[in-house]
């Protein structure tokens, strides 16, 4: 009796050992299961001389993985790279990074890591919020002819982009001459010209843009910014009485924005959609956003995070006269005027804060039902807007082009991309499932 229980006292010890072991190898493998999650990726390409084969990539992109300690930046299979530094966007410091092969980067926060690639494993500043971000930015240099070369004088810049913002610098004294994509063209203070674009597509693009070295003696370009209307001595100057041609008109980089809205259509009896949008703020001494709520709408339950760091933000509504007594500066405020205020710590020089914030409007003059349809007729200025649709509705009719697809909980879903510097007027129509 006695040898039988010795035997099975090590039986369930050994049984216990297996089951730890179990234990701690299921919590690992759910570790290493979270995918590694990231949005508002945006890359600018500063092409260098052409016979170098090099050109500067800075990177910004936000992690979103909860939790992630680690974000990892591939690097393309026939490059030479060179990094110069990774900072971290909410701070401005630098942040610590080394070079890992897939394995490492397998066995470290990435579960999909290509197992022959190489990354750069970048050490986080803080673990990703619980529905927040960690954003940074990557500079290096990749040395590729595979992508960058000459064609007798032209250079050649042919890459297959899968970000969806991008932009591509021409060297000094290179002038635009073709680009196979939709782009925007501008001229950067240094002389240089700068083509953006903004991808709407699932997938990435055959890009290709060509630049040609302008003659010796041609002016150097001038920023869009800064233009001037003053002609050369001895020319002939055309000032007609009234001047239609925006001759001062300074556009930004529509690419570069990130600043983007997501709408949630309630039931459209109530007139109302709650929504959320995101918000980057960079300027030295700033302590708060203003959302002015348009004519005709009315704002209620709001409330904001600061998403590098999960922090709850202090929201208030003023109206009327509240707006002027706070000191808040809005041009003409009528006893109607309603505006929204998120307030956080002033921004340190260097530094910059994303803001999330959310709100519930109601506009019966733009979110109608009329007859057994849904209408929406609202203009969007932000280069990314999105709009769901609400539970048990099918879409019937959209005006602007847009991606459509359901939400996890079967909601139908359009999202908009919209690359040009200014406002697209979106209707919809819907009807309820039977």
């Amino acid at each position: 009796m006695l040898k039988r229980l010795v035997i099975d006292g090590r039986a369930l010890i050994v049984v216990g050992v297996f089951l730890m072991i179990g234990m701690f190898a299921a919590q690992a493998i759910e570790t290493q299961q979270a995918p590694q999650a990231q949005t508002d990726s945006y890359t600018r390409y500063e092409l260098l001389e052409p016979a170098s084969s090099s050109f500067r990539i800075i990177y910004d992109v936000s992690a979103t993985t909860p939790g992630a300690r680690y974000y990892y930046n591939s690097i393309r299979a026939g490059a030479e790279e060179e990094v110069h530094g990774v900072t971290d966007l909410h701070t401005g410091e630098a942040l610590e990074w080394e070079v890992v092969d897939g394995a490492h980067a397998r066995s470290h926060g990435h579960p999909s890591a290509s197992e022959n690639g190489r990354y750069i494993k970048v050490t986080l500043a803080r673990p990703v919020p619980d529905g927040g971000q960690g954003r940074l930015r990557i500079d290096k240099t990749y040395k590729d002819s595979e992508s960058y070369f000459l064609e007798g004088q032209d250079l050649v810049f042919s890459r297959s982009l899968g970000i969806r913002r991008n932009s591509v610098v021409l060297p000094a004294r290179f002038e635009l001459v073709g680009c196979n994509y939709s782009c925007q063209v501008d001229t950067e203070e240094d002389g240089r010209i700068r083509t953006s674009f903004m991808n709407p597509g699932p997938g990435a693009i055959p890009f290709e843009l060509r630049g040609r070295p302008l003659p010796e003696r041609s002016d150097r370009p001038a920023a869009s910014a800064a233009p001037t209307a003053v002609a050369p001595q001895g020319a002939q100057v055309s000032t007609p009485q009234s001047m239609a041609a925006r001759v001062e008109w300074g556009f930004t980089e529509r690419a570069f924005q990130d600043r983007d809205i997501t709408y949630f259509l309630q039931q459209p009896e109530t007139h109302s959609f709650r929504l959320f949008h995101d918000y980057t703020e960079s300027r030295p001494g700033m302590d708060r956003y203003l959302n002015v709520v348009r004519a005709g709408s009315k704002a209620a339950d709001p409330s904001a995070t600061n998403l590098d760091t999960g922090e709850e933000l202090e929201v208030e509504t003023l109206r009327g006269e509240e707006i002027v007594e706070r000191g808040i500066e809005l041009g003409d405020v009528t006893p109607e005027t309603e505006v929204v205020v998120i307030w956080f710590d002033p921004v340190p020089e260097g530094h910059s804060v994303r803001l999330r914030i959310w709100e519930t409007y109601t506009d019966p003059s733009r979110y109608v039902l009329a007859g057994d349809e849904l209408v929406w007729d609202r203009s969007f200025g932000r280069p990314r807007n999105t709009v769901v649709l609400p539970e048990g509705w099918y879409l019937t009719a959209n005006s602007i082009p847009g991606v459509v697809d359901e939400t996890e909980d079967g909601r139908v879903r359009i999202r908009y991309i919209n690359p040009r510097p200014d406002q697209i007027r979106v209707f919809i129509r819907a009807k309820r499932r039977r």
